[in-house]
């Protein structure tokens, strides 16, 4: 595994590298809300074994990657726009898409805008967030509008703490699990943690999700798709079935009592799923 930073769209992105010797494809590997690229570590060696060179950045604001500047902020099409310039300046030849949570909106909006770049495109309980109505744009700019007056910071917190708002964020994760994962989302100084994202995601995104705008998107995909789920445990919109029926040639795979943090829960398995389909 090395590190590289990969300029791009005005800002750098953090990216990690897991390749083998001879790689056939290079593999995207995206990262969903308040993760990062290095929680991938489970299984992204599986896929440079397999014969593939894995790419998994930090997104904008996440991990090692660089923050907005003032006035600036994260947008879906920020994203894509981030990840089309790391394509074009980091990626040759066959390129296949995996995407969890936020990672998979992005990944399918990203396939959907360059249909013709994308070899396969596997998504990991990723078809975004519920629908909204267009009249919820106003309530949610005016509560977006209140965070921002409020100046979000990270602020430092005992290992303990942090390991508390873990388990609350992840509830359904071990406690032994989230143990391994707190020092790949939080840098430590002395006995104090504070967690590496932009404060500002902490603030409710002032546009609205419309499950049409993705269907678009995923009506575009010409490529084979992969839907990855986590079985009860999991986190499933309740149009699910719509919205994968978008895609033109999807195929759904269930890991049981894997739950949403997939590749943290079962990692050897989701490694075999997504090797079986990149294969």
């Amino acid at each position: 595994m090395r590190r590289f930073r990969a300029r791009g769209n005005g800002l750098e992105l953090s990216v990690l590298e897991w390749a083998h010797e001879k790689p056939r494809a290079t593999c995207l590997v995206l990262h969903g809300f308040m993760d990062a690229s290095a929680s991938f570590d489970l299984v992204a060696p599986e896929l440079a074994a397999s014969g593939l060179r894995v790419l998994a950045p930090d997104l904008r604001g996440f991990g090692e990657s660089d923050r907005v500047s003032g006035g600036g902020y994260y947008h879906f099409p920020d994203y894509v726009a981030d990840v089309d310039a790391l394509v074009r300046e980091h990626v040759q030849g066959d390129l296949f898409v995996v995407g969890h949570s936020m990672g998979g909106t992005v990944a399918t909006m990203f396939t959907g805008a360059r249909p013709e770049r994308v070899a396969k495109l596997a998504v990991l309980e990723g078809f975004g967030p519920p629908d909204n109505e267009h009249d919820m744009a106003p309530l949610r700019t005016r509560k977006w509008l209140e965070e921002l007056e409020k100046a979000p910071k990270n602020a430092a917190m005992s290992q303990e703490d942090a390991m508390k708002r873990l388990v609350t964020a992840h509830p359904r994760v071990p406690r032994e699990i989230l143990e391994t994962r707190l020092p790949l989302l939080a840098s430590k100084d002395g006995d104090r943690w504070t967690w590496r994202f932009d404060p500002m995601h902490r603030t409710t995104a002032p546009v609205p999700f419309f499950a049409k705008t993705y269907a678009s998107f995923a009506a575009r995909v010409s490529c084979p798709v992969l839907y990855v789920s986590g079985g009860p445990l999991g986190w499933r919109v309740q149009d699910e079935a719509e919205r994968l029926a978008a895609f033109s040639h999807a195929k759904h795979v269930d890991i049981d009592e894997a739950g949403h943090m997939m590749h943290w829960t079962k990692p050897r398995e989701l490694a075999a799923a997504l090797i079986e389909f990149l294969r």
